[in-house]
């Protein structure tokens, strides 16, 4: 069984006991994520107008962290002008305990 969850903006594919990074939230402990798009028993696929209301899908917080800098140069071509900035995205680490139907 899986499902397809959204979160931040971004959709997951999740089964029980996978280990995703979300988009960073203040919750220290547990998520519920209510936006679940579609779920799939087997050969029975279910399909939300957008979402799902039956289903929702547990997790358990993990850990926050920062992910790898990515640099973003930017250039003007004649004129002498360079600019270097780099960013790192926060996440949240999260491993997926249930998904339940009701």
């Amino acid at each position: 069984m899986y499902a397809i969850i959204e979160t931040g903006g971004k959709q997951y594919k999740v089964t029980e006991g996978d280990i995703i990074n979300i988009e960073k939230i203040d919750n220290k402990e547990s998520v519920t994520f209510n936006n679940v798009l579609m779920v799939s028993e087997g050969d029975k696929v279910s399909l939300g107008n957008p979402f799902l209301t039956s289903v929702k899908v547990t997790a358990e917080v993990i850990d926050n962290g920062k992910a790898k800098k990515v640099l973003v140069f930017k250039q003007k071509p004649r004129k002498g002008y360079r600019k270097l900035r780099g960013h790192r995205q926060q996440f949240t680490k999260v491993k997926i305990k249930s998904i339940n139907i009701k």
